[in-house]
């Protein structure tokens, strides 16, 4: 029997969804539950604080419903007669992981709309979409059962995970289509200024597409063939939505979707010639590589996540935490393998490329938590502390996502170095070897040693488990890549990161463990308001009269209070700025061939 929810954007300027859940045959006592979180957000969001109103009903008999904790809700049923829930959500969240409405758009996730019928689960879930706005569209990968032009109507799931991995986005577009390697793609774009270059954005997306789609499934990949011998993309239609706002930058990946969001100024755009149009921009600026780069992240977790996952999250626990040690690799090798394939769809040259590795090697470098926790544990720990910054982050952890793609690369000019293969060959093996389903630790090192001809345990011991720097410069030396460190500026060189402006002056942000600005005792929260007696608006200010080597006098206001504070200027790290990349003009034959084999794969 089919599960029946109906959407309605009910309340536009009180930001509220009206939802009606229809359940046939339910159970004798029926429970009810709305998620705690979104599977590849690692947060516990308490979507139920958004839920209101809530009434049951079995034909016209109102039935009461009793609430068994914050997201829980109990239903005693009538036997044989067809239950009805109508609720109220409040939307007003504009990320990609929960729901959004006002007069212009509207956006959800199941799990922020949608309640469980526990127990019913695996039965069909339909959703029906109904009273849009005049002229409002809807785009989703869901499978439509029946829908108007605009999209509005009947769409099916097969059971209720696969119901809440299809957001919806409602309101007004702009609409592309393009076909990667024989799958229909949708690309909408909502809230782009006058301008943006549409076609740009869609042959772009394609390339990367189909770069993802072969580096998986082969060359015949879309083919009649491909498919009969199941080396086709785990999908018939793919969709992106984008949103574009004044500043914002996210992504969350689903099985055949994904919602982001960039600025507006991050996209292509045509520049104008009088009434004659517009050509493109020459190159693709810096933010823009950034756009193209989520973009290929989020399609890559189609199969790096959405297929392929951890063991510990095969079986998804709505209520509460998901623990797993695996998102170094989920995460981590996604992020190494998204800008790499902007390099093999030719929309980056090898140069640009470097540069996007270099900025990750600096940003883990630039933080001491590198010491302190290994990505394993950082992995684990993403509930209580990757979505929950604070001062002190920046000492005590480390990104599994950056560091876990410098883990790959480590591993992927390891594989080539050593002339037996290379990482993309171990992805593919995983794929294989787990059907595109779950994987734990054990399946990855078995995938090693069997590309790579030998154990990778040492490897996976101290890179993955432990907290020594990774050997990258020795590597990248070896395929003629040149590595420089790069000084860093004042504030880097200190040991501060700091907000600053000629009105707000120079407010500390976090104090780096064993750096020259703890060691002189400044904290986050303090400003600087003077040096030697002069009056401080930008830290970089100091760089007039300071003489390295010689203490500085710092007048700080600290919770109304004024204190002084001396600062010791020696030794002062030199290369805090992290480290430029380049290619070497002259490399070796043998570093030549393993840059080409590598940069050109």
């Amino acid at each position: 029997m089919t599960i029946g929810y109906r959407v309605e954007p009910a309340d536009l300027h009180g930001h509220q969804y009206a939802v009606t859940l229809r359940l046939t045959r339910p159970l004798a006592v029926q429970r009810f539950s709305l998620p705690a979180w979104i599977p590849g957000s690692y947060l516990i969001r308490e979507f139920a604080r958004h839920l209101s109103m809530l009434e049951a009903r079995q034909g016209t008999r109102r039935v009461h419903v009793r609430q068994i904790d914050k997201a829980t809700w109990e239903v005693a049923t009538r036997p044989g007669a067809v239950l009805e829930l109508r609720y109220r959500v409040y939307a007003f969240d504009t990320s990609v992981r929960a729901a959004f409405l006002d007069t212009e758009r509207g956006f959800f996730n199941g799990t922020s709309l949608l309640l469980r019928a526990e127990g019913c689960e695996s039965r069909p879930h339909r959703l029906e979409i109904r009273g849009l706005p005049r002229g409002w569209q809807v785009a989703t990968a869901m499978r439509a059962v029946r829908t108007n032009r605009a999209g509005a109507g009947l769409y099916e799931a097969a059971d209720y995970h696969e119901l809440v991995d299809h957001p919806f986005a409602l309101g007004h577009f702009w609409r592309g289509n393009f076909e990667a390697c024989g799958v229909p793609h949708e690309f909408v774009v909502a809230g782009a200024l006058p301008g943006f270059d549409g076609e740009r954005l869609l042959a772009d997306t394609r390339a990367i597409c189909e770069a993802q789609i072969r580096f998986w499934h082969g060359a015949a990949a879309g083919t009649s063939r491909a498919r009969a011998a199941h080396r086709a993309p785990p999908f018939d239609r793919y969709v992106l939505m984008l949103h574009a706002v004044d500043e914002g930058y996210g992504g969350l990946e689903h099985r055949a979707s994904t919602a982001l969001i960039c600025s507006r100024r991050d996209l292509p755009r045509r520049i104008s010639h009088g009434a004659g149009g517009g050509k493109p921009e020459a190159g693709p600026t810096d933010p823009y590589v950034t756009l193209l780069g989520l973009i290929s992240h989020e399609y890559f977790h189609s199969w790096n996540v959405k297929r392929l996952k951890p063991a510990d999250l095969a079986a998804i626990d709505y209520t509460r935490e998901n623990y797993t040690q695996l998102l170094w690799f989920f995460e981590g090798f996604t992020s190494y393998y998204d800008d790499l394939m902007l390099l093999r769809a030719q929309r980056i040259d090898a140069a640009r490329y470097l540069k996007l590795v270099a900025k990750a090697a600096s940003g883990v470098l630039a933080s001491p938590g590198r010491k302190v926790q290994s990505v394993a544990q950082s992995s684990f720990d993403a509930w209580i502390k990757y979505y929950r910054p604070d001062e002190n982050t920046v000492n005590a952890t480390v990104s599994y996502y950056t560091k876990g793609a410098l883990v790959a690369l480590a591993l992927d000019l390891t594989l080539r170095l050593e002339g037996h293969g290379a990482l993309d060959d171990v992805m593919r093996a995983l794929w294989s070897t787990s059907g595109g389903g779950p994987i734990d630790e054990d399946m990855i090192a078995q995938a090693l040693q069997k590309v790579g001809r030998r154990s990778f345990a040492g490897e996976l011991a101290a890179w993955i488990h432990g907290t020594p720097d990774l050997p990258l410069r020795t590597l990248l030396e070896r395929f003629g890549i040149a590595w420089r460190a790069e000084e860093g500026s004042l504030a880097q060189r200190l040991g501060l990161r700091v907000s600053e402006g000629a009105l707000t002056g120079v407010q500390v942000k976090s104090v780096s463990r064993g750096s020259l600005a703890e060691r002189a005792g400044l904290a986050a929260g303090d400003e600087l308001l003077a040096a030697d007696g002069w009056r401080l608006r930008r830290l970089d200010d100091l760089l007039s009269w300071l003489v390295p080597g010689t203490p500085v006098a710092l007048l700080v206001s600290r919770d109304q209070r004024i204190v002084l504070r001396r600062l010791d200027t020696a030794p002062m790290a030199a290369d805090a700025g992290g480290v430029a990349l380049s290619l070497v003009e002259t490399p070796s034959k043998s570093a030549l061939d393993l840059r080409r084999r590598w940069l050109h794969a």
